[in-house]
């Protein structure tokens, strides 16, 4: 019996394929563990701009015209896409719930809401 597992282990391969592998053979001491992200800051210090010519375009000095397309509206509590404006407050809202909740808030808070925006209108 002792004979057929000795030549058991002979067979097999010391590291098996579909194991899963273990975090101290993957990552021995002292090496990072995950991926580690530059900072905006350090990614243009690193392409040094100032070798470029004037008139190329990089991330510092690209222009884009005004979009074609009409500004997102976003609700005024929530922050989600807004498809909807109270008619009273002229608040944007996004829900049902956000609604009732828009038409508890004293006059206070709403033209507060709207300061935000810089939409203050001023309620009756």
């Amino acid at each position: 019996m002792e004979s057929e597992v000795i030549e058991a282990d002979l067979v097999l391969p010391p590291v098996l394929s579909f194991k899963k592998v273990q975090m101290s053979e993957k990552y021995p001491k002292g090496h990072a563990r995950g991926r580690h992200w530059k900072h905006l800051k350090q990614i243009l210090q690193a392409e040094n701009y100032q070798n470029y010519p004037v008139n190329e375009p990089t991330y510092v000095n690209i222009e884009t015209p005004p979009s074609m397309y009409p500004s997102k509206k976003f609700c005024d509590m929530t922050g989600f896409e807004a498809q909807y404006v109270d008619p009273r407050t002229h608040l944007r809202y996004a829900s049902v719930d956000v609604f009732k909740r828009i038409r508890m808030l004293p006059n206070e808070y709403v033209q507060r809401y709207l300061a935000l925006r810089n939409a203050a209108i001023v309620l009756k």
